[in-house]
């Protein structure tokens, strides 16, 4: 079967503590990966930004150090911080996954951890 990219959205809400992030991050990228049937081969890049009150711990450092269900040591990550936004919602790590995924497979993107609240009734659990 034949292949094609796809990008895949992702959000989480964290505590400001590596334990909080590393564990969420790991969380959030277990049920990426998982969902869209993706392997470590399939993925091209993975790209982080966080809200500027997330301050201990890089989301990209944080998966290489936790287990997300995949070796992702090969994998390029990336991060950034979010644009600040009045009334934006606070200690959200965000995930934009580029994959290649078999064609006419589902895509489905993972809000948890009160993320959910980004994208009311447009996405899976």
């Amino acid at each position: 079967m034949d292949k094609r990219l796809a990008a895949f959205r992702g959000a989480i809400c964290v505590e400001n503590t590596a334990e909080s992030i590393t564990e969420n991050v790991c969380l959030m990228c277990r049920e990426l990966f998982s969902r869209n049937n993706i392997k470590a081969e399939d993925i091209v890049s993975l790209q982080f930004s966080i809200t500027d009150d997330i301050t201990v711990l890089n989301p990209a450092t944080a998966l290489r150090k936790g287990n997300p269900g995949l070796d992702v040591s090969q994998v390029p990550l990336f991060c950034c911080q979010e644009a600040k936004i009045e009334g934006g919602m606070k200690l959200v790590v965000r995930a934009l996954l580029t994959a290649y995924i078999e064609e006419g497979a589902e895509r489905h993107n993972v809000y948890l951890n009160g993320a959910e609240k980004l994208r009311p009734g447009a996405f899976s659990k």
